[in-house]
């Protein structure tokens, strides 16, 4: 049926009409941004190619597994954890523009800026580029520069991190918010690195902090999940074991090959089905650990001081006969003279470890007793191990006498 010219129009107005108050219906979306915990949050310069950095923005979820590690100042280098595992539920990770941009004034400026990283005077510095008229803002500063690390980002005064907000509801995309006024009154003030948070709740009265820290970023020992490090806690044979090779695979030239699981007990008491079994194996093929007199291991049994010297010396041999050397270690400083090792099954090699970049040092720091019987502490555990780390990657003590 064929409409007449007054139901034609008749029909076109009504649908004009309809269409009209559809999309006056809809309301534009309103873009805010919310404050965030600063301290939860980290823009790192992310190593590529061929010394080349992107930026990269993780956040840590509040009570969820550690997503990075920070380590030093001038620069700090992160340690991209979030790396080690599926960081999915734990951290949250933008790469580009997509994930993060420039919020100037609070106003959503995402579309006038391109965030960059560029080297200048010996540091990274983090730059928003504004496409209309070319301009520069400096973000924020590396301070300083480590080749093929990751490095913290601190922002300069005026910038902060907040989230992006779509009608009042909190999203992940990260602003990198600056306030013009407080930007123009700091001036050329560069930013100020705060104190880095203690990492572990219980360790920053410990003599071994700072070491626990360093042991940390290169990842061969951890704290828990509560946030604490336990440092007084007993270190087992099996987990001494694990530690050094730890340490060893961090080791630039060394390559270690694992077996993906133990094909025989290498040990009556280390059945191959344990956790701990294909690294008490490799160990022992190494000659880098020996078990009791009656051919058991313990695995389970606390490590004492003196054992523990025991196998970081054959690691540190290990690496030297690796590296095509001879195993003898260099001894520098002159060795500590401890009060109480005199008859121990353990004098030698302990008073040479107090030589090898003063491994083996007395209890606590102080004093000149080893306890050399005392079962090791984590604290003392991961210092002796990272002792032993920087000891051979000096190549001052490679040298044979």
């Amino acid at each position: 049926m064929k409409l007449s010219l007054p139901l034609k129009l008749t029909a076109i107005a009504t649908a004009v009409l309809t269409t009209t108050i559809t999309f006056s219906s809809l309301k534009a979306a309103v873009i805010g941004e919310e404050p965030i915990n600063q301290s939860e949050i980290v823009a790192v310069a992310a190593p590529f190619g061929s010394n080349k950095y992107s930026l990269v923005v993780v956040e840590q979820i509040p009570g969820q597994k550690q997503c990075w590690s920070e380590m030093g100042s001038q620069p700090t280098v992160v340690e991209p954890l979030w790396t080690t595992f599926d960081f999915t539920g734990h951290c949250r990770r933008a790469t580009d523009a997509n994930g993060y941009s420039v919020h100037l004034d609070g106003q959503d400026t995402s579309q006038d800026y391109l965030l960059d990283l560029v080297e200048k005077d010996g540091e990274l510095q983090l730059v928003a580029m504004n496409f209309k008229d070319r301009s520069r803002t400096v973000v924020g500063k590396t301070f300083g520069l480590n080749q093929g690390k990751f490095l913290k980002v601190f922002l300069n005064p005026g910038w902060q991190f907040t989230k992006k907000t779509v009608d009042s509801k909190t999203v992940g995309h990260v602003y990198f918010s600056g306030d013009t006024a407080a930007i123009a009154a700091a001036g050329d003030t560069p930013p100020t690195p705060p104190p880095a948070a203690p990492r572990f709740s219980d360790t920053a009265s410990d003599i071994y902090k700072d070491e626990i820290e360093q042991a940390v970023a290169l990842g061969f020992i951890a704290g828990f999940q509560d946030k604490t490090f336990r440092p007084q806690d007993p270190l087992t044979r099996e987990q001494l074991v694990s530690m050094v090779i730890g340490a060893l695979g961090t080791i630039a030239d060394l390559k270690i090959q694992l077996p993906a699981q133990a094909v025989m007990q290498p040990y009556p008491d280390v059945a191959t089905s344990r956790w701990s079994a294909a690294k008490v194996q490799w160990a022992k093929d190494n000659q880098i650990v020996t078990g009791y007199p009656d051919g058991t291991f313990r695995p389970e049994k606390p490590v004492t001081r003196a054992e523990l010297m025991a196998v970081l010396k054959r690691a540190a041999e290990f690496v030297r006969v690796e590296r095509g050397l001879s195993p003898e270690l260099a001894t520098k400083p002159a060795s500590t003279s401890f009060s109480d090792i005199s008859t121990h099954w353990g004098r030698d090699l302990i008073a040479q470890m107090s030589g090898y970049c003063q491994v083996a040092s007395p209890y606590n720091e102080t004093g000149n007793a080893f306890n050399p019987d005392q079962a090791s502490g984590r604290n003392y555990a991961a210092a002796a191990t990272l002792r032993v780390h920087h000891c051979v990657a000096d190549p001052t003590t490679q040298a044979s006498h």
